[in-house]
């Protein structure tokens, strides 16, 4: 009997202290429901997503078929949906599917994604896996024959007179270079010169000259243009090229060529186009231009192979410069702002950007000033916007875009280049970046240069 009693006691015992053992590990117990370690929620998921079609461009017939690998560490099945859903770049809804989703545990699994045949255009693709234990959005996009993309012209009546006259009144400004060797930032590869000249309004801009020592009789030359408010250094990589960089009025050692009054830099007298601060920065470009040939004596610089390059502004800037002065002989331009303008401003307002672009910037003016409109703001810009001067583009033009981008939306991109009037053009895409290129895009566009400038 007391045997009995105190097997009683002992098991009574254990299974209390087991109770309480097991209510340290577990956060709430239900009846009839397996308890799980909480180690078997930790895990990963790692998705892979391809589009069947190279760069992730598809023709306008083709269905659009991507394959998304999951693979799972998770020590539990994961049980779910798996759904994806497909955008305008404006943000209008276009496709939807849903499905139901498993995997096991360690296990992987893959989805076929396929959208019916779009329009031309560039959409974004939105891949969402809601799980027992995990959520995740991938976000990629696409286009569909974006040679085709064509944006309505707003070409003012008085562009091409309102250009002519600026580029006389330029003319008019003696530019009275200042050529000044720079001991301290040159090497024993390359020398480097601080030029200073007077640009539009007689303001005072700065660049940078870079010259190889070891180099042949006449030098091409690579013209650089800065980026909204990228201070423009020295370059010392070329070896085979002479590089002028250009600041522009308000970027770095040009910044004192204006007074912002504390505003916002392409604020500057938007009400005007007479006035505004990208009639002056246009301008400040091609008074760099002026310096390339009329310096070519002295530093021995061949002006029948001048190429321009400018990523972001730059590559807006690069178009420009190109359309109105045909001493530019190529042209490479990566995820060029401001391009097609007003279809770009739509698009930041309704798919807004993460962070504050230079177009949502322009957007967040009007929306602050109510006399302001959005049509005025657009008459203004006609006279600025690259797309409007591409039509005079008439050089080999190499463009580098990023699928992912919505600070310059990469249809806005091809709309203006779909405009340049040369049939020597060819256009990078890098489907997974953003405001960005492939490194690997540089290697091209040096071997590409090398070909359209006749380098030995």
């Amino acid at each position: 009997m007391k045997l009995i009693l105190r097997l009683i006691i002992l098991t009574a015992f254990i299974s209390l202290k087991c109770a309480f053992t097991y209510g340290q590990q577990v956060k709430s117990v239900k009846p009839s429901v397996e308890i799980k370690d909480e180690a078997d929620e930790d895990g990963e998921m790692f998705i892979d997503v391809k589009a069947k079609a190279k760069n992730s461009i598809f023709d306008k017939t083709s269905t659009i078929n991507y394959k998304v690998s999951v693979r799972s560490t998770y020590k539990i099945k994961q049980t779910g949906n798996f759904t994806y859903v497909v955008t305008t770049e404006d943000g209008k809804k276009v496709f939807e599917r849903t499905s139901k989703f498993d995997i096991g545990r360690n296990g992987s699994q893959s989805v076929a994604v396929s959208i019916p045949p779009r329009e031309p255009g560039f959409y974004k693709l939105a891949i969402q896996l809601n799980l027992t234990a995990y959520d995740d959005t991938v976000r990629k996009v696409f286009g569909v024959a974006p040679e085709k993309i064509v944006a309505k012209q707003y070409k003012p009546a008085d562009f091409d007179a309102f250009w002519q006259r600026s580029k006389t009144m330029l003319g008019n400004i003696k530019p009275q270079y200042k050529i000044t060797y720079n001991a301290r930032l040159s090497t024993n590869d390359i020398k480097v010169y601080l030029v200073e000249m007077q640009s539009w309004g007689n303001a005072t801009i700065r660049g940078w000259l870079s010259i190889p020592q070891r180099r042949p009789k006449r030098l091409p030359v690579r013209y650089r243009v800065p980026g909204y408010l990228v201070a423009m250094t020295p370059s010392f990589t070329e070896d085979d090229f002479a590089v002028f960089q250009i600041n522009v009025r308000g970027n770095g050692n040009s910044k004192d060529a204006i007074t912002t009054r504390g505003q916002q830099y392409n604020y500057i007298n938007i009400e005007d186009k007479e006035s505004y601060v990208y009639r002056a920065v246009y301008l400040d470009c091609l008074r760099g231009l002026d310096f390339i040939c009329d310096s070519a004596k002295r530093f021995g610089l061949d002006t029948s192979r001048i190429s321009i390059d400018g990523g972001s502004q730059g590559g807006c800037l690069a178009i420009v410069v190109a359309a109105l002065d045909k001493r530019i002989k190529a042209v490479t331009t990566e995820v060029p702002l401001y391009s097609d303008f007003r279809n770009a401003s739509r698009i930041a307002r309704l798919s807004p950007p993460k962070g504050e672009t230079p177009v949502w910037l322009l957007n967040n003016f009007v929306e602050k000033h109510p006399g302001f409109t959005y049509e005025k703001l657009y008459q203004v810009w006609d006279y600025f916007d690259p797309i409007n001067f591409a039509p005079m583009v008439k050089v080999p033009v190499l463009m580098g875009i990023g699928l992912l981008d919505d600070l310059c939306p990469p249809g806005c991109s091809m709309a203006m280049y779909n405009q340049i009037a040369c049939k020597d053009k060819e256009v990078w895409i890098s489907a997974d970046k953003a405001h960005e290129v492939d490194p690997i895009y540089y290697r091209f566009q040096y071997v590409w240069l090398r070909e359209h400038l006749l380098l030995p």
